[in-house]
């Protein structure tokens, strides 16, 4: 990528389309948007014009979207062409634009130019990846407040705090003799530091749970062979995804389907039967269960209501479980409330809306911790986590001089998530997940 270069790309969906939207931004996109459209005015602006290309042949009759630079989204002069999109029209716009000497934009470049001329910094650029990609509500709604600057500021705002305790500090140590310094900080910064520091464990909290949302809330459903459980997924999914049959131990393998369940993204996993096994493919699938139910944000342990009760695996006893008792049509008699929680029938219906709910309890006790602070993604964890160490050596430290470092490298911390701090080696990788034409 050269940040001299004039780009251009399909910006909307694939044709065929309505209406298709080709971007172009960098400092000759002014220029060849006038070697097409003889009469197209350099001021800001929409403008309904004909397209035509160097033989003075028609292309189209199209909107065009004038940006000079800085007032753009790249910060650069930008051209929008919103003309029909059928693929013959808009190939013929792009390969005039080629043959005058532009390049073909790569995944997220216009967002790079973006963060490079100040228009976004990296939580924006992040946030707005994940508005691209949301796919239920909650998922919009946690990129958008991302995608506005909220968490930007939220971190800043730390940062900035930081900066000024350590100037008092400093202050202090180089000016101690000075009238208009005072002869102790400690009332003036301390307090403020330590609000900082239970802010920042808040925050980590609100981002690891923030994942669930983003990455959707990860629903196990584990058992002995034989419970229902690939009955349960039919029923949840309201269609047929898993094999059922009587015989013990047909799933082999982890299924997952992804549902939207009141706005919220829910990633449902059924596994094999645990049990003990010589079989080297039900082993595999046991091996393959249990690292899901690892990792799990909810375990749904479902067990037969015919059947005896069954020990669960002691490694279950670290992750969120929820008792459901299967088959509840086949006896009256239920389980002790000590052993279930909730009674189930894949045929009747019988507590299928009661589970349903409490599923959804679960992940709204999520987004309740996350909703009033807003969260970003798990990179911020990392720097979140070294910048709450820094504020507690300096809170817990005796030598001021020391302590003043302590703070520079919180707030540090704290500018590389936004990337005020150099952060080269995260862009390719962080562009990289967008798409062509943004």
């Amino acid at each position: 990528m050269k940040i001299s270069d004039t780009i251009f790309a399909l910006s909307s969906g694939a044709a065929p389309s309505g209406v298709a939207v080709v971007r172009a931004s960098g400092p000759n996109a002014m220029a060849a948007a006038q070697t097409l459209i003889v009469d197209l005015p350099e001021t800001r602006g929409m403008y309904l014009r004909s397209i035509r290309n160097r033989n003075g042949l028609l292309i189209d009759r199209a909107l065009i979207l004038v940006f000079p630079a800085p007032q753009s989204f790249t910060g650069e002069t930008c051209i929008e062409f919103q003309l029909h999109g059928g693929r013959a029209v808009i190939v013929a716009l792009l390969n005039e634009l080629q043959a005058l000497g532009l390049r073909p934009a790569e995944a997220g470049e216009f967002t790079k130019r973006a963060f490079e001329n100040g228009k976004l910094d990296l939580v924006e650029v992040e946030g707005l990846g994940d508005l691209i990609s949301a796919d239920t509500e909650m998922q919009r709604r946690l990129a958008i407040e991302q995608s506005n600057g909220g968490l930007s500021q939220l971190y800043m705002d730390w940062a900035e705090r930081l900066t000024r305790a350590r100037a008092l500090i400093e202050a202090e140590i180089d000016f101690a003799d000075e009238d208009d310094v005072p002869g102790s900080v400690s009332d003036l910064v301390w307090a403020d530091v330590e609000r900082i520091f239970k802010e920042i464990q808040q925050q980590m909290m609100a981002t690891e749970k923030a994942g669930s949302v983003r990455d959707g809330f990860k629903v196990v459903i584990a058992g002995p062979p034989n419970a229902g459980k690939s009955s349960f997924l039919n029923a949840i999914a309201k269609r047929d995804v898993a094999i059922v049959t009587e015989i013990a131990g047909t799933t082999r393998d982890v299924l997952e389907i992804d549902l939207d369940m009141n706005g919220f993204l829910v990633r449902f996993s059924d596994t094999a039967g645990l049990r003990e096994t010589q079989d080297v493919v039900e082993l595999e699938g046991v091996r393959r269960a249990r690292r899901a139910i690892s990792s799990a944000d909810l375990v749904l342990w479902m067990q037969g209501i015919d059947s005896e009760a069954e020990q669960i695996p002691i490694e279950m006893d670290s992750v969120p479980l929820l008792r459901v008792a299967t088959k509840g049509d086949l006896r009256t008699q239920v389980h002790p409330a000590d052993q279930t929680n909730i009674v189930i029938s894949v045929n009747t219906g019988d507590g299928l809306e009661e589970l349903r709910r409490h599923i959804l309890n679960r992940v709204e006790e999520n987004w309740a911790s996350i909703g009033a602070l807003g969260a970003g993604r798990l990179r911020h964890l990392t720097h979140l986590q070294r910048a709450s160490n820094f504020v507690a050596d300096a809170l817990s430290g005796s030598e001021l001089d020391l302590r003043a470092e302590d703070l520079r490298l919180a707030a540090e911390s704290l500018g590389r998530i936004t990337g005020r701090v150099d952060v080269e080696d995260l862009l390719d990788v962080i562009f990289s997940e967008f798409c062509v034409g943004k």
